[in-house]
């Protein structure tokens, strides 16, 4: 069940940021996810106590390619995100757990 749930952490320097100041990491977590699911999934595989999650949902951009045979219009698919804040004496050591 974890491994459906997060798809992949999110490594970015704000979020690396985060990280350092405040105790937060950043998910990429399936669309039909909700907090009760992320935060059992996280705490089965990192093992860790969690504070608080906030999610958001990025829309899709929409992108252009043009051809010989003309333009094309298409959107990029919506991500959902989750923003976990940690108890101040966990920590996620997200490289060491890398798969």
């Amino acid at each position: 069940m974890p491994k459906t749930i997060l798809l992949k952490p999110i490594i970015t320097e704000k979020i690396t940021n985060l990280q350092e100041e405040k105790n937060q990491y950043a998910f990429e977590v399936a669309m039909d996810a909700n907090k009760i699911d992320i935060m059992n999934a996280i705490q089965k595989k990192f093992n860790v106590k969690i504070e608080s999650i906030r999610t958001v949902v990025r829309k899709g951009k929409q992108r252009t390619q043009f051809t010989k045979k003309g333009r094309f219009t298409g959107f990029k698919s919506d991500r959902k995100r989750a923003i976990v804040t940690l108890n101040k004496d966990s920590k996620i050591d997200l490289f060491e757990t890398a798969v």
